[in-house]
């Protein structure tokens, strides 16, 4: 799917620029009509599931350029709309400074997947994604908060994942405690893999592997994008077992 870097830019492409087109006017109502709270000190639209497309990706009567794009089609959720305003990121009451730091510093460089339990947010695996698709829907700068990746961080915490798994029964992965593997692999990353800005236009995209690690760098001041703030659409189509997510694949 992705070579050894762990992710591929892809375009640009007149059939993923159309998407873009297309998604672009449904995506700016939508974000206009959430109501949910916009994260970072108003700098920050998680948008999960906020596009209105179907199940092919289709929204504003065009489906997604699954022939643009070097994956097998898979039925899709609603597309998340990823979107960043200037200042980002911002202090906030509902983050830590510590976190704040964290997502300031190291980008909130993460894993997608493995969500917080319980009241010392302990991480399992309750999202086993296929692949991270993310498509650019405006023009923006380069410095408007791109997405950031650490290229070969995919095999590390493939290797560290799979240690912590090992011996569980694959019906049980999901309810395992990956925490500290998931952390201590994750300063490996940071030691060991080189960390790049991938900034894309309408017509690019960026395709992930699923245990690569990523973020979002921060909005670098002047930076040019439309009022609307800086947005791609991502989609994470899931997987049906942990079992397949943690697979060499």
């Amino acid at each position: 799917m992705v070579n050894a870097r762990g992710w591929q830019k892809l375009g640009p492409d007149p059939r993923l620029a159309a998407w873009a087109r297309a998604a672009l006017p449904a995506a700016i109502t939508a974000i206009a009509q959430s109501a949910e709270p916009w994260r970072c000190g108003g700098t920050w639209f998680v948008g999960v599931d906020a596009l209105p497309n179907d199940t092919d990706g289709r929204v504003g009567g065009i489906a997604l350029p699954w022939q643009a794009l070097p994956i097998d089609p898979l039925p899709l959720h609603r597309a998340q709309l990823s979107t960043l305003r200037p200042g980002y990121p911002l202090p906030s009451s509902d983050e830590s400074p510590a976190a704040f730091a964290f997502r300031r510093d190291r980008d909130a460089a993460h894993l997608d997947g493995l969500l917080p339990h319980g009241p010392d947010k302990r991480r399992k695996i309750v999202e086993p994604h296929a692949w991270i698709l993310g498509i650019a829907l405006n023009d923006c700068g380069a410095g408007a908060s791109p997405l950031v990746v650490w290229e070969g961080s995919h095999a590390l915490m493939q290797n560290a994942l799979r240690a912590a798994l090992a011996g569980h029964p694959p019906e049980t992965l999901a309810e395992v405690d990956v925490t500290e593997a998931y952390q201590a692999a994750r300063k490996t990353v940071f030691a060991q893999c080189r960390r790049r800005e991938v900034p894309i236009k309408p017509g690019e995209a960026t395709l992930l592997h699923r245990h690569l690690i990523h973020g979002v760098a921060p909005w670098v001041p002047g930076s040019i994008a439309p009022s609307e703030g800086r947005i791609i659409a991502y989609f994470r189509p899931e997987l049906a077992q942990v079992a397949q997510w943690i697979s060499r694949d």
